[in-house]
Order: C-alpha cells, then sequence, then structure tokens
C-alpha cells in the first residue's frame, strides 16, 4: 500500500465537492473582478477559444 502524504489528503471531501468548491471560488473571483472594474477571462464554448471580457463588455479573444 503507498503512503500518503499531506497533499493527497482531501480531509474526506469528496472529488465532486471539491470541484463545487473550485468553481464557486472562480465564480466569486470574477464577481470581485467586474466590481473592481478589471478584466475577466472566459471561455467561448461555441468557437472554442478563450477571450479577456473588459469592463465595457468587449471580447479579445487569443489567437
Amino acid at each position: 500500500m503507498a503512503e500518503k502524504n499531506e497533499l493527497d489528503s482531501t480531509c474526506g471531501i469528496s472529488d465532486e465537492e471539491l470541484t463545487e468548491r473550485f468553481k464557486e471560488s472562480i465564480r466569486i473571483d470574477n464577481e470581485i473582478r467586474r466590481i473592481k472594474g478589471l478584466p475577466i477571462a472566459g471561455y467561448d464554448k461555441e468557437t472554442n477559444r478563450p477571450y479577456i471580457e473588459y469592463p465595457d463588455g468587449r471580447r479579445e479573444y487569443a489567437s
């Protein structure tokens, strides 16, 4: 049996719960960035391309 270290331990939290917590942390960070007027990184599923959305609503797609 392999030894576990601190980084392997999730303190009994399921993968699904960790994923939900991660998604929520990103949502909160994006909300804070909107309030501060900072650009937000995103991904357009229709074009399959990442973009940066600026406070004025303009999107700049990565090439």
